[in-house]
């Protein structure tokens, strides 16, 4: 039986990656900071669907703590089939107002923590010939509101230059690129979202089911939804003075 490993599984995208791949059949090792909250999830999922789940309780912003789940994925004894990089979140105030330790926070788990867990799966997976990465970017990448467009960037950039270096050995990566889905992540950043349009959110259930599609055909990115394919080409070829000018938040 394959194994996931999925960091931020207990709300949003994350849960929704843990509920989808464990009703597919797959052990699952959990990663967050909150065990009360994992624990509650591994029971419900080994209830629901009969799957194993190992739980690692781990503030990825923490080197020490990172290293843990970076050994856990070169565990080759207990190998890992799908590492999905999840965990994150966002500042709800702008880059001169906001504190540097936080900013620095989400380097550390938006950027850091992603490099380092995808370098520690990767032997591993290419030498078993299979294996799947999923990194949670976001179509922010493509716009500019600071650290965390700057950081979901790098994901994007990421995955499509160790996709080049993947190729022929049977493992795939694939930057997941959503636009605004209906989950915690904008009242846990305490983020105004009064003004986006009804059509313009998505459900995190159909977010991951793309993602999971895509990633088993190999696809390097993958934006859900038809209004954000619509979308993101116009963001990634737009002169980047009018990007500035329309998506940056005062």
């Amino acid at each position: 039986m394959t194994t996931a490993l999925i960091t931020g599984p207990t709300s949003g995208l994350g849960r929704q990656f843990a509920l989808q791949l464990a009703a597919k059949g797959h052990n699952l090792v959990l990663v967050a900071r909150n065990e009360t909250r994992l624990e509650e999830l591994a029971l419900q999922l080994s209830t629901e669907h009969g799957t194993s789940c190992e739980v690692i309780p781990s503030d990825l912003s923490i080197a020490s703590e990172l290293a843990a789940v970076e050994a856990r994925l070169e565990d080759s004894d207990r190998p890992i089939d799908w590492l999905i990089n999840n965990a994150g979140f966002g500042l709800a105030q702008s880059f001169l107002a906001s504190d540097v330790e936080e900013e620095q926070s989400v380097i550390n788990v938006m950027v850091t923590a992603p490099m380092r867990l995808t370098h520690a799966a990767l032997p591993d997976m290419i030498r078993r010939r299979s294996g799947h990465i999923i990194v949670v970017s976001s179509v922010a990448s493509w716009t500019t509101n600071g650290t965390y467009s700057a950081a979901k960037a790098w994901a994007t950039v990421f995955s499509e230059g160790v996709s080049v270096e993947l190729k022929g050995t049977g493992v795939s990566i694939t930057a997941l690129c959503p636009g605004f889905v209906h989950t915690e992540f904008h009242e846990r950043a305490d983020m105004d979202v009064a003004g986006i349009p009804r059509q313009m959110w998505l459900d995190a259930r159909n977010v991951v089911a793309t993602a999971l599609k895509d990633a088993e055909k190999g696809r390097v990115l993958s934006v859900p939804g038809l209004q954000y394919q619509a979308l993101a080409p116009l963001l990634r070829l737009s002169p980047r003075a009018l990007i500035r000018r329309v998506t940056t938040i005062p």
